[in-house]
């Protein structure tokens, strides 16, 4: 893969100046480089490639982040903006277009793959005045970290009934994993 984006941007207006194993090694290239644009895999390894881009700001604050995935989902692209990426694109995405989100990208712009476009408005618009005020309370002490059976206890119900509003949530959010609630959590401002 790695070998391909090369040849892809290998031309008059991208030098490349570095490629990583690992995230480590990212950041250590990141900082030794400060290039003007991060090509980055979503996921290193098993690993979650958004928790280093602070380390990245910190030691590069001028580098645009354009992060590469396999995932085709809303969520993942709004995680990845959230944490600071400035583009997000498919890998199956059509050479071409690596091209076009890299020089947006490099001009100070952002860049969202074209075919979560869509899906990422539908999941703003849904979470607009779609969730009862019983149900905000409950994702935000999910949001906190709390289980079913200590919202319960907080909110003086049974856990089948938080269960229940779990599962609402997740419906009116169309999420279906907890870190997905959680995101949605943090854009309706229920966090601490």
């Amino acid at each position: 893969m790695r070998c391909g984006i090369r040849s892809l941007l290998a031309d008059d207006r991208y030098d490349v100046v570095g490629e990583a194993a690992d995230l480590e090694q990212t950041v250590a290239l990141v900082g030794r480089h400060r290039p003007a644009l991060l090509l980055l895999d979503l996921s290193f390894a098993g690993v979650s490639s958004l928790a280093v881009l602070p380390r990245v700001r910190t030691v590069s604050p001028g580098t645009r982040v354009l992060i590469l995935t396999m995932h085709n989902d809303a969520a993942s692209a709004r995680d990845a903006l959230a944490a600071g990426a400035h583009g997000f694109l498919r890998k199956e995405a059509a050479a071409g277009e690596l091209v076009t989100a890299a020089d947006a990208l490099a001009a100070g712009g952002r860049y969202l793959d074209p075919s979560l476009g869509a899906a990422l408005v539908a999941s703003e618009t849904r979470l607009d005045g779609a969730l009862s005020g019983r149900e905000r309370a409950v994702l935000a002490l999910i949001a906190d970290g709390l289980t079913n059976q200590q919202i319960a206890a907080e909110l003086h119900l049974s856990v089948r009934t938080i269960e229940a509003q779990r599962a609402s949530i997740k419906v009116k959010l169309g999420v279906s994993r907890r870190a997905e609630l959680i995101s949605c959590a943090r854009r309706l401002r229920l966090t601490a």
